[in-house]
């Protein structure tokens, strides 16, 4: 009984110890993770009847296409019986049952997958959305998913017992689940919301997301530029790895500009030859300073020769998101934030006109752009010392590599402050007029 119990806690603990150390806990969204829900709702001669229910409690991290696999092992020899909502990948090994009635899937450790909107049968409530899972703070009519099942084959315990090993794939690796534990039962609603019916048993997992764990490289990353300035801080070099020193062993495609060719140097080579090697470019561009407005244009590039980004989102910590913004062109919502003096405020595409970051070709780069206006903060507000930049950057959760700070465009003459954009065109106006009167 002992070894049963404690190995599954001290993994736990170890892995929260892990997350301690790494970057499991986002400041900017401390209470994110992914509720794996386990509700049994009936009893049945044979065995229950089961919903599992995902839900999405990230703010600003989504599970994209090609969408969630969820597993675990069970506890004795259950099977799966029958499914709705979703499908289990693989059989197993029915041998043992004869006749024309045979288990969904006898695996001692079945992967379930969600079944696309299209599916017309085998459906359930809340149920096939083709794996995907849309951030809590965009759209969280679409942040959960359910599915239904039938168990069998309970062995000596009729009352069931919580599946292990939980596992999550959204749509790669990444995430960790905690034990199943048991807790109050679900409560539905009947009678018109009148009278409250819990569900007979209840489990419930969290996962959360760890590119330590991940292990991936980097997607994205940060360029600057502001109008007083006319230097640009591009990407660092290499901030989402390297490519080959010989041209004719890239693994990239590589384009001329004077001829508008593209070559592939690898039969797997999908992004551009850039200098940082990142698929995506995030842009910030301080564009105007107003007597009490600055003005912020914010370009997102895919350089990506055959992958669309559907549903994207920015996320952007700015000292001057604690003021009023207008966006124009992408929709826009403020997070709230834990212990940060900076605002916090997410974007991400207009339905039917920007929430599709096209791939690049060789005519173009897919991007999407808008323009921010933010009001000042006449206590703080101050372009120096880089304050006009964000100080991070994510595109789709990840975090992109952000320049160095002794890089960021600076002040002209070093001077520690810069008048509105309209005193500026004042005085250009002045001296044109001056010098009108000596001609």
């Amino acid at each position: 009984m002992v070894h049963r119990i404690y190995p599954p806690i001290l993994k736990w603990t170890l892995f929260i110890a892990l997350c301690t150390l790494s970057d499991c806990y986002d400041p900017l969204d401390p209470n994110g993770n992914i509720t794996v829900t386990f509700d049994i709702y009936q009893r049945t001669d044979n065995g229950y009847l089961a919903r599992v229910t995902l839900q999405n409690y990230y703010l600003y991290r989504h599970i994209d296409k090609p969408g969630w696999k969820l597993g675990w092992t069970w506890a004795n020899n259950e099977v799966i019986w029958s499914m709705s909502g979703a499908i289990a990948t693989h059989g197993g090994n029915c041998s043992s049952y004869s006749g024309s009635e045979r288990p969904h899937s006898c695996k001692k450790d079945p992967i379930i997958v969600d079944l696309s909107p299209d599916d017309s049968q085998n459906r359930s409530e809340h149920c096939c959305r083709g794996g995907l899972l849309s951030a809590s703070s965009i759209d969280p009519s679409n942040a959960f998913s359910s599915f239904e099942l039938e168990v069998r084959n309970l062995g000596d315990n009729p009352l069931g017992q919580a599946p292990n090993n939980l596992t999550l794939m959204a749509p790669g690796p990444g995430y960790t689940c905690s034990p199943f534990l048991e807790t109050n039962p679900s409560v539905s609603l009947d009678f018109g919301g009148l009278r409250q019916v819990p569900v007979l048993r209840t489990w419930k997992s969290a996962c959360v997301y760890s590119s330590f764990v991940a292990n991936t490289l980097p997607v994205c990353c940060v360029s600057l530029s502001s109008f007083y300035n006319p230097s640009i801080t591009s990407c660092r070099n290499c901030s989402c790895g390297c490519r080959e020193a010989d041209e004719n062993a890239a693994s990239c495609i590589r384009c001329t500009l004077t001829t508008q060719i593209c070559v592939i140097y690898s039969k797997t080579a999908t992004v551009e030859c850039t200098d940082h090697m990142c698929p995506v470019r995030v842009h910030w561009h301080f564009k105007n300073n107003y007597m009490n407005q600055w003005r912020v244009k914010l370009t997102i590039s895919n350089y990506n020769y055959n992958k669309n980004y559907s549903n994207w989102n920015v996320l952007v910590q700015h000292p001057g998101f604690t003021q009023n913004a207008t966006t124009y062109s992408f929709n826009s919502a403020k997070l709230p934030t834990l212990g940060l003096q900076d605002g916090v405020s997410l974007f991400w595409g207009i339905d039917y006109y920007n929430s599709e970051l096209l791939h690049s070709d060789e005519n173009r780069v897919g991007l999407v752009t808008t323009e921010i206006l933010l009001d000042k903060d006449p206590n703080s507000f101050t372009v120096s010392n880089g304050w006009a930049f964000p100080r991070r950057i994510y595109f789709n959760s990840e975090n992109c590599e952000m320049p160095l700070p002794d890089t960021f465009p600076m002040l002209p003459n070093g001077s520690s402050s810069l008048g509105p954009t309209h005193c500026a065109f004042s005085l250009s106006f002045i001296l044109f007029f001056l010098a009108l009167l000596l001609l």
